[in-house]
């Protein structure tokens, strides 16, 4: 088990006997100044796409699955968010994330911070509304069909619907039969909703982004969470450091300063040698 597992289930558990403490079942919640031990196992780095294999990986998924990905790497939101998304939860530079649903069980976001609205660029709210234009053309037997993307655009509506019925997507069916065979084509086996997700707050790390500001934007509750994946990341101005060096280091590129220091260190040896021939 985890070392963020069994700190969820610590949290859970003491919210349980503060309950008790307060309706009078316990006159002290055991768990309070509890400390867990230090995980002492390394910590393997959280898998990523880059912005580049992310648009290859768009144009090998149809509709409306790509734009699912789509919105999932640029909004950070995850799946079970994604596929709870409704229209009236769409807005002119943001989205609002109010429940969530999971293979046929719908309920309230993960965290009391994940229930938030968070900024989305105009591009992605256009791409959203592409939807309600678009339509698919799937084969039944020996006839084809078409579907409209979107069925109905009314405020309780979904906006990714199963393109037959309407009704809620399968987050592993969208994942095995769209998202895994279009990402394996590419070289990138790993690549699956919680990758999407991260990769989100990658690249607003490497673009430059604050801790805080990414812990908002991924409605993380705890902010190790988020330096968690800052960690991972190589600082530009660490790289700035290795780079010069390796220019120091290089052959050829020695700065002047040490090649005047080794001329002299050699005209005094060679100074020595012939103070000892002459000695001799």
């Amino acid at each position: 088990m985890s070392h963020p597992t069994i700190s969820k289930i610590r949290d859970v558990l003491s919210s349980i006997l503060r309950a008790a403490v307060d309706v009078e079942y316990l006159n002290k919640n055991p768990m309070e100044g509890l400390r867990l031990p230090l995980d002492k196992r390394a910590r393997r780095p959280k898998p990523t796409i880059t912005p580049e294999q992310f648009q290859k990986l768009v144009q090998f998924v149809s509709e409306p699955y790509a734009t699912m990905i789509f919105v999932a790497v640029w909004t950070g939101l995850r799946v079970s968010e994604l596929i709870g998304l409704k229209w009236r939860c769409i807005h002119h530079d943001s989205i609002t994330i109010e429940e969530r649903f999971c293979r046929g069980d719908w309920s309230v976001p993960k965290t009391d911070a994940s229930a938030a609205t968070i900024g989305v660029e105009p591009h992605v709210i256009a791409r959203i509304l592409l939807l309600k234009t678009l339509t698919v053309n799937i084969r039944a037997g020996r006839a084809r069909r078409t579907y409209k993307l979107v069925k109905s655009d009314k405020p309780d509506a979904l906006v990714f619907q199963s393109v037959q019925d309407g009704q809620p997507m399968n987050d592993q069916n969208v994942l095995k039969r769209h998202l895994q065979p279009a990402a394996r084509k590419l070289g990138l086996p790993f690549v699956n909703w919680r990758c999407l997700r991260t990769s989100h707050a990658t690249w607003m790390v490497q673009a430059g982004a604050d801790p805080k500001s990414v812990q908002g934007q991924m409605r993380h509750s705890r902010i190790s969470t988020t330096m968690d994946i800052y960690a991972q990341i190589v600082p530009t101005s660490q790289r700035r450091a290795l780079q010069k060096l390796s220019a120091f280091a290089s052959v050829g590129s020695v700065p002047a300063a040490l090649q005047t220091a080794g001329a002299e260190e050699k005209n005094v040896e060679n100074d020595s040698r012939s103070k000892t021939f002459q000695i001799q």
